[in-house]
């Protein structure tokens, strides 16, 4: 009985190392989705970027938006629990909204900008106080609507490589966005929500979190969980950019990693729902998608393989070359991920960093527990120490 349960523990944690590469395989013959070059009506969309604490970046990210070769837009700004005294945008698509009380959270956030609407905007896309936008990002996002969908997650791409924190968190990012989104999206099933870089009908989005109440970390993943079981997919639109603010410091990757990890532990087990309700229903989208949505994080499924292996060599050494075998099945998924996205070499020469990456993020493990209490958002620092800002 104990062997018995032994090989089930084994296999539930080794497949999450051989089946990226699994699915890579099937991809190769089943083909990427065609997008449409046919001509677009624009639709009428709300940008909805939120702000906590500072404004730093605001003006950028603003920037950027006001750029779009779109027209039918308006972007509300949601300025939580910040000093908006030096905020001055001279245009009539900007509304600058400040929360009397303090919000502290991000669906609270998305809703008051909901609440304070000029219009019956049809979709909105939500976007970070960090992030900046490509000047087709909406135009991009049309194509997969007019095709049906109703919820489109684009793409994160790092907009810094400052430093081996900030390679190796994008690295991760592209691992996921290789895995979670291209594969599972062209195979079928749905793409994973990022936190930003996404939009929806404003009707889906009020269905799926309007009566809830959701403290720290995690909208994303109550969104995409609703979503699903709905089993709806998920669009993944490839040249729909947003450039993300990644990680630039130890302490700053330790705080925002606490967060991921507390909000894995408190979801993970929506995953299996969603397998069961997979298979009750006969739905490759719901049963593949929880597979990996109850996947752990790297690092820990990097740690758990390791201790496996290790107790393998003792209990059952066969076992041990079965462990060898997924870990470069793994490291093959993940190298094709930063091959086929075409990442940088300076994420490349990050990677001998790995080690460290982990060492920090199993502090955030001892940290998670307390997550949202010792810090509600994610400081970014930029050319100086003194220049951040937060992003919920």
């Amino acid at each position: 009985m104990l062997y018995t349960l032994w090989i089930i523990i084994q296999i539930l944690i080794g497949c999450h190392l051989v089946l990226p590469l699994l699915l890579a395989f099937v991809y190769v013959f089943v083909g990427k989705s065609k997008n449409t070059d046919a001509v677009i009506p624009e639709n009428d969309y709300a940008i909805i970027v939120t702000a906590y604490q500072q404004t730093a970046l605001l003006p950028a990210v603003v920037d950027s938006i006001l750029k779009l070769n779109y027209d039918n837009y308006l972007v509300y700004i949601v300025a939580d629990n910040c000093d908006i005294s030096n905020l001055h945008f001279d245009n009539e698509k900007i509304i600058l909204l400040r929360p009397e009380t303090s919000l502290a959270s991000n669906t609270r956030s998305h809703f008051y900008a909901i609440n304070h609407f000029k219009r019956p905007h049809k979709y909105l896309t939500i976007i970070d106080s960090d992030n900046l936008v490509e000047p087709d990002y909406l135009t991009q996002l049309d194509k997969y609507f007019a095709k049906g969908y109703l919820a489109v997650q684009g793409v994160r791409k790092a907009k810094n490589l400052n430093s081996v924190y900030a390679c190796l968190d994008a690295a991760s990012d592209i691992y996921y966005r290789f895995v979670d989104r291209e594969l599972l999206f062209n195979l079928g099933s749905s793409a994973a929500l990022s936190g930003s870089g996404m939009a929806f009908t404003t009707q889906l989005y009020k269905d799926c979190l309007e009566h809830l109440s959701i403290e720290g970390a995690g909208f994303d993943k109550v969104l995409q969980i609703a979503i699903q079981k709905r089993n709806l997919r998920v669009a993944f639109a490839g040249k729909a950019v947003v450039y993300d603010e990644k990680t630039s410091k130890s302490d700053q990757l330790v705080k925002q990693r606490a967060r991921w990890i507390n909000t894995w532990f408190k979801y993970a087990s929506s995953g299996i729902g969603l397998i069961l309700l997979g298979i009750k229903n006969l739905s490759w989208n719901q049963f593949i998608y929880g597979v990996l949505f109850s996947r752990p994080p790297l690092f820990i499924l990097i740690l758990l393989s390791f201790l496996c292996f290790v107790a393998d060599l003792f209990i059952y050494p066969g076992m041990s070359l079965i462990w060898a075998s997924a870990a470069i099945s793994f490291i093959m998924g993940f190298i094709i991920s930063l091959i086929y996205f075409k990442a940088p070499a300076a994420i490349y020469k990050a990677l001998l960093s790995i080690p460290v990456f982990v060492f920090y993020q199993v502090i955030s493990l001892g940290k998670s527990k307390n997550a949202n209490k010792i810090s509600v958002a994610t400081e970014h620092y930029h050319a100086s120490d003194t220049n951040s800002i937060k992003s919920q």
